[in-house]
């Protein structure tokens, strides 16, 4: 479901900002809803400039990340200069999680809608960037959120009340709104049935652990006779795999589209929370083992029974050898309605700002 189209005489233009990979599959879902000229940056991070091509945006790249963490905290003011040098011509801009294009469209005088589901803030080596990084995401015009997200992340650094708006979904539920599944995906694979597993971020600020439960996790299940995607985060995650012929345990050397791979899977199970939200938005069976506090959105979708948490191993294969065989059909009519929602939210800030 699309916005309601406007006069040609009087389309604002859009300029959207990509700065991780999560985001140009977001985007091209809210832009397609708009149907308004758009502009977009992106960022060099990981996969996020072939994603964006991938999803057929037409983009300008600004600015990198950086591996070295000390490059890093220099790194986001440095594309924040950049972005206020080479922001596009625009009436307003979309971001997520974005200080970065919160900022420049200040600068250069245009209201800004930010977009956020994470409401747990960790700090890192240097807290002090991140509380900055808080209050100048606060900063922007408007802030899109979903209803389970604890909108005191942005109050308490100085957003009003009155700039956040609540959608009743989730952000991956805009995503996959209008997925289209491959019928023939599985034959890159070599089984028909098949449960994705990708480890936790181990390294990453916000994990603090020593040892992944993916060993054990991958030896119970293929005990239980599941055949594993597995979707290793660093080269020296494959390790993990190394025991197992590709027929049982099965580690692509290139890239899978991850919502080609949750459609087509038994369930998605992964250390993070992103993927699990992806499969549970499609209706398909998805497990946490994330091993610290969740997300707010996690918690609710834990809660509403759309995704399993737990990160006791026999409980998790307990979990999977109930499921129905590999045959839950997959349903995206109330992932539509969010996104008709969420793009609905948009365009009347859109026309109230421009």
């Amino acid at each position: 479901m699309k916005a309601p189209m406007r006069s040609t005489l009087a389309q604002p233009t859009v300029w959207i900002d990509l700065a991780s990979p999560s985001h140009p599959v977001f985007f091209k879902a809210i832009a397609d809803g708009l149907d308004l000229p758009t502009v977009v940056t992106a960022r060099e991070k990981t996969e996020t400039v072939p994603l964006a091509r991938e999803a057929g945006f037409d983009f300008s790249v600004v600015g990198r990340d950086f591996d070295n963490e000390l490059a890093r905290t220099f790194g986001v003011p440095l594309r924040t200069i950049q972005l206020s040098f080479k922001a596009p011509d625009a009436d307003v801009s979309l971001s997520a999680r974005n200080a970065m294009c919160v900022l420049a469209s200040k600068v250069h005088g245009i209201p800004s809608i930010h977009y956020t589901d994470n409401d747990i803030t960790y700090y890192q080596d240097a807290p002090f960037v991140e509380e900055a990084f808080n209050y100048f995401r606060a900063m922007a015009t408007h802030h899109v959120v979903p209803a389970a997200f604890k909108t005191a992340e942005l109050t308490d650094y100085g957003a009003a009340p009155e700039t956040v708006h609540t959608y009743d979904g989730y952000k991956e539920e805009v995503c996959v709104a209008y997925f289209e599944p491959d019928d023939d995906f599985t034959d890159r694979l070599p089984f028909e049935e098949f449960i994705v597993v990708r480890p936790e971020a181990m390294g990453a600020a916000y994990i603090d652990i020593e040892e992944s439960l993916v060993p054990s996790l991958l030896d119970r299940a293929v005990d239980a006779g599941f055949n594993v995607v597995y979707l290793p985060r660093r080269p020296r995650d494959r390790a993990y795999a190394a025991e197992y012929p590709d027929d049982r345990v099965y580690a692509p050397e290139q890239p899978l589209q991850g919502l080609q791979l949750a459609w087509h899977a038994q369930c998605v199970l992964t250390g993070s929370g992103t993927m699990a939200r992806e499969a549970a938005s499609m209706g398909k069976p998805a497990v946490s083992f994330f091993p610290h506090t969740m997300l707010s959105v996690d918690q609710r979708l834990v809660k509403e029974g759309r995704v399993f948490h737990s990160r006791d191993v026999a409980d998790i294969v307990d979990y999977l050898t109930g499921l129905s065989g590999g045959d839950i059909e997959p349903d995206l009519a109330r992932a539509r309605e969010v996104h008709a929602e969420v793009v609905d939210i948009t365009d009347a800030i859109i026309d109230d700002c421009t």
